[in-house]
């Protein structure tokens, strides 16, 4: 059994970094980059019913995975990056914990306070 939200992030460093701050059960899902046809609706199939969240980069790369996400699963919930960390990687403890608790996310606190 799936846990009821998943967040799509585009590599496995995101996926490293988002994992150490939430704290509830959540499935992080990586699309290592752009994500074909097949690959989209079997991911997609495996989605249904569940609280979806679209965390991607901030960059050409990142907007057009979130841009297929938009027309093939439209009840995603998109969580944005500040532009200037570009990639979720790359984003502070900090601000990453923000915006997932600002999703009603569930996350360790300490996040809240930590930087890099």
């Amino acid at each position: 059994m799936w846990p009821d939200k998943a967040i799509i992030v585009e590599g496995t460093s995101d996926k490293r970094k988002v994992q150490t701050i939430i704290k509830e059960p959540v499935d992080i899902i990586c699309t290592n980059g752009t994500i074909g046809i097949s690959k989209l609706d079997e991911l997609i199939e495996e989605l249904i019913g569940r609280d979806v969240y679209i965390l991607v980069d901030a960059d050409e790369a990142g907007e057009k995975l979130r841009r297929q996400f938009i027309r093939e699963l439209p009840e995603a919930h998109h969580l944005y990056i500040d532009r200037i960390y570009k990639e979720v990687a790359a984003a502070p403890y900090r601000h990453l914990a923000s915006v997932l608790i600002s999703a009603n996310i569930d996350i360790h606190g300490e996040f809240l306070l930590k930087d890099g």
